[in-house]
């Protein structure tokens, strides 16, 4: 069999883009694209999704070292990457509602190194990010995300042209919301704590021989961690709805013109 140079090119472009995208997502997507997931296993995953979604995939005929063919990998990086980090933005509200939470018991100085970021975190913070971790893969979230990416080979094909402004500015608008996500999903703790602080405020004022300080520390993280079990009922809600929020964002990023 004899292959033209034309034909090679045509080939090896039907499988680029595609790898593009796909590897700009694998890079910046929770869970598979922390540092908890070796770069080699990465690579991998981006060859095997690549070879499922690359027929999807309307490859130009674009020169890949022409100035248009350096625009458009570029594009298909971002693209990929920006469906990946909308999702992944919504476990940074689990850290941060650890965080709050870690800082009212008074468990904020109990810090462990997150295999994810290679950060120092509370302990409550990456517990939070362990079972918003299981419940992605429990609710098939990480399905739905590779079905978004290969819906995004329709919504936003590959060309020269990628996300609109209007896409980047939903993003910034939804990273508010997020922040309001975490404070609200630490704020029934916190705002326990804070009727318990109010509470030894009252005994230190009312019996003022007594060491506030040697009491009230072991039973504010006691009663703290009472109530993260307590509030634990609610949690999974929370994460499916954070999750399917973040789809909903990513998804209008890609339509957004």
């Amino acid at each position: 069999m004899h292959f033209t140079e034309a034909q090679l090119l045509q080939g090896m472009m039907a499988w680029l883009w595609p790898f593009l995208r796909v590897g700009g997502f694998v890079m910046a997507a929770p869970v598979i694209g922390t540092r908890a997931v070796p770069t080699r296993i990465r690579v991998v995953l981006a060859l095997l999704l690549t070879s499922v979604l690359a027929p999807l995939a309307a490859a130009p005929a674009i020169d890949p070292l022409s100035a248009s063919g350096l625009l458009t990998a570029a594009q298909q990086v971002v693209v990929g990457a920006t469906i990946g980090l909308v999702l992944r933005l919504t476990f940074f509200v689990f850290e941060f509602a650890g965080q709050l939470v870690s800082q009212q018991t008074g468990l904020g100085f109990a810090s462990l190194v997150d295999p994810t970021s290679g950060a120092q975190v509370p302990v409550l913070a990456h517990f939070y990010i362990v079972l918003a971790t299981l419940l992605f893969f429990t609710v098939d979230a990480h399905l739905v995300l590779v079905q978004l990416l290969a819906d995004s080979f329709r919504l936003l094909p590959i060309g020269p042209v990628g996300i609109a402004a209007a896409g980047a500015e939903g993003i910034v608008s939804w990273t508010g919301e997020l922040i309001a996500d975490g404070l609200l999903l630490g704020l029934p703790v916190i705002v326990a704590l804070l009727a318990i602080n109010f509470a030894l405020g009252v005994m230190a004022r009312a019996a003022p021989q007594l060491n506030i300080f040697a009491v009230g520390f072991p039973l504010m993280i006691l009663f703290g961690m009472v109530l993260v079990v307590l509030t634990l009922e609610g949690f999974d809600e929370a994460a499916i709805g954070l999750f399917d929020s973040g789809i909903v964002a990513a998804h209008a990023v890609l339509e957004a013109r």
